[in-house]
């Protein structure tokens, strides 16, 4: 059976992070909100669903329901063939998929610092002076953590397509390219500048961008376009 990803249709947003993986390993899925959006609200609100999620996205393989993105990568790494085997790399690996996760926590909270009930038009004083502090303080410091843990890998040495861990494309690459790209889209002057000082982040996001099976993902209509109703929202006067 296909894996069934569960996730609202019209935005890419967390559940992005778990297609990239999908579509990465070449594995049958299918996307059950796009085609069938009471499918999702069986597991969510259903009783007799013993272990509901809390929230899309969630996975479902079998009888197993997984929820949280970083969750369901680490369920999925092993089983497709994007974390190394060795116990230590996949700890390392859902470690730095989390500090990912909380990141893009951030990178929400920067258009809805009040309430996510609110319109980011009620909130907008609070989102500017969130956003500020998110592209002066926060990006940066995550990128040069990112940046670090490329350079202390010495399995890059000599790459042109360095890795998070080991040697091999792992979900947290994909992950790591995914923000690249909503940070493009949303903070595009703020976004340029903090890149200059990780060039081996932008190197990742190259390599992912060439790998064959991204590349047309990417240029298929499986990719949601980014859209002011996800995460990564692209509001010029945050981009300071």
């Amino acid at each position: 059976m296909p894996y069934e990803l569960h996730y609202w249709p019209t935005i890419q947003g967390r559940g992005e992070f778990v297609r990239l993986a999908l579509e990465a390993a070449g594995v049958p899925y299918v996307d059950v909100a796009r085609g069938d959006a009471k499918a999702m609200q069986h597991y969510l609100r259903d009783d007799a669903v013993q272990r509901p999620p809390f929230a899309p996205p969630f996975l479902v393989d079998g009888k197993r329901v997984i929820g949280q993105s970083a969750a369901i990568l680490l369920y999925l790494g092993p089983r497709l063939g994007l974390v190394g085997k060795a116990e230590a790399d996949q700890v390392w690996t859902h470690q730095i998929q989390l500090t990912l996760a909380d990141l893009v926590t951030e990178v929400h909270d920067s258009h809805h610092p009040v309430a996510s009930s609110l319109y980011y038009e009620g909130q907008k004083p609070e989102a500017k002076r969130r956003a500020q502090d998110l592209l002066k303080n926060r990006v940066p410091k995550f990128l040069a953590w990112f940046e670090a843990i490329l350079q202390r890998n010495p399995r890059n040495a000599g790459r042109a397509v360095p890795h998070l861990v080991g040697g091999k494309l792992s979900y947290a690459d994909l992950s790591l390219f995914q923000l690249v790209e909503g940070l493009r889209y949303a903070f595009p002057k703020a976004a340029a500048r903090a890149s200059k000082k990780a060039p081996l982040v932008l190197a990742l996001h190259a390599g992912v961008q060439r790998n064959r099976r991204i590349a047309a993902y990417l240029a298929s209509e499986r990719r949601i376009p980014f859209n002011e109703q996800g995460i990564f929202r692209r509001y010029p006067e945050l981009d300071g």
